[in-house]
């Protein structure tokens, strides 16, 4: 399976997925509303649709954030899968509930479909995606074994033509010293002056080539030298960066600490006030139904902290727990 499958299943899948919790909440909503309208006091009816909206997004966050951690290859823990199993628990409670009330076994069932099949979807999706996942890393990983071949195969032909090259040089050159040695020998044979003026030319051609090649050895140490300077540059660099680095952390970590304690004595300060007489100011209240949070007490509980409505607390909770999630997504991402 090549990358544009592997993209089009992905695209299947998303879009698939997608239309199943689309219609799902719609019809959680059309099903569920007349119940709550059923069950809220006179008043209050229209606030019946907000319930299942309620489930409905919880089950919208948790497909979108699988979608995102499979794709990326993560796991996002139990917390997710107990939020997953727990929302569609939920739904298919209110899905049934009006007709398991009038003892409604048709209807149990025909009202079960919706919420059954978002469940199993959500589940099947996320395998789907991992397997998505596992098998663009396996793509990748033959495409860069294919490269490394393609690239050891070049390396050892550009050896051989560099091995060819090499002997074909030095085939040159013993032609050519063949050639000196037969002139030499023709040489001996000329005059002995022609004999002198051919062995001081051979002299200054030596010593243009001492000279040469001391130039050249000197030229390569001072290379050398060179490189070993900026060597220990680098070395001192590093060891001075993660020096700096290593201090950085320390001094973030003793700042998060810090602030983590000074949250801690407020959470406690406002957690230990006690039921609040009567109703506290904004602020006040989102702080301690923010502490409320942190401690995982239930909305009830913090209701009675602050002197809200249960419903402005759960509003702030719904807040803090997507709060949460980004931060934890943004976790993911980094």
């Amino acid at each position: 399976m090549n990358s544009v499958q592997i993209r089009s299943a992905e695209k299947a899948l998303s879009v698939g997925t997608w239309l199943i919790v689309a219609g799902a909440m719609l019809f959680s909503i059309l099903t569920v509303t007349p119940l709550m309208a059923r069950h809220t006091p006179d008043g209050w009816k229209w606030t019946a649709p907000i319930l299942p909206l309620v489930v409905d997004a919880a089950v919208v966050i948790v497909v979108r954030l699988d979608a995102v951690l499979a794709r990326l290859g993560g796991h996002g823990g139990r917390w997710p899968v107990v939020l997953r199993w727990m929302t569609g628990c939920m739904t298919l409670a209110l899905n049934v509930a009006d007709s398991a009330l009038k003892k409604e076994l048709v209807g149990v069932a025909v009202h079960a479909v919706a919420p059954l099949l978002l469940i199993v979807t959500a589940e099947t999706g996320l395998a789907y995606r991992h397997a998505i996942t596992a098998a663009q890393v396996a793509q990748e990983a033959r495409q860069k074994a294919e490269q490394a071949e393609r690239e050891q195969a070049a390396t050892e032909r550009r050896e051989a033509a560099e091995r060819r090259a090499r002997e074909e040089r030095e085939h040159a050159a013993q032609l050519v010293r063949e050639q000196r040695e037969h002139e030499a020998l023709l040489a001996r044979e000329q005059t002995a002056r022609e004999e002198a003026a051919r062995r001081e030319e051979r002299e200054r051609a030596e010593a243009r080539e001492r000279a040469e090649r001391e130039v050249r050895e000197r030229r390569e140490r001072e290379r050398e030298q060179q490189q070993a300077e900026r060597e220990r540059l680098e070395r001192e660099g590093a060891q001075r960066r993660a020096a700096e680095r290593r201090e950085r952390e320390e001094r973030a970590r003793r700042d998060e600490d810090e602030r983590q304690e000074r949250a801690e004595r407020e959470r406690a300060a406002l957690l230990a006030a006690g039921p609040a007489t009567g109703k506290q100011p904004e602020e006040q209240a989102r702080a301690t139904a923010r502490a409320a949070f942190q401690a995982e007490l239930s909305v009830r509980a913090a209701a009675e902290l602050t002197g809200w409505s249960i419903g402005w607390i759960s509003s702030r909770y719904q807040e803090l727990r997507e709060e949460s999630a980004a931060r934890r997504l943004e976790g993911a991402h980094q």
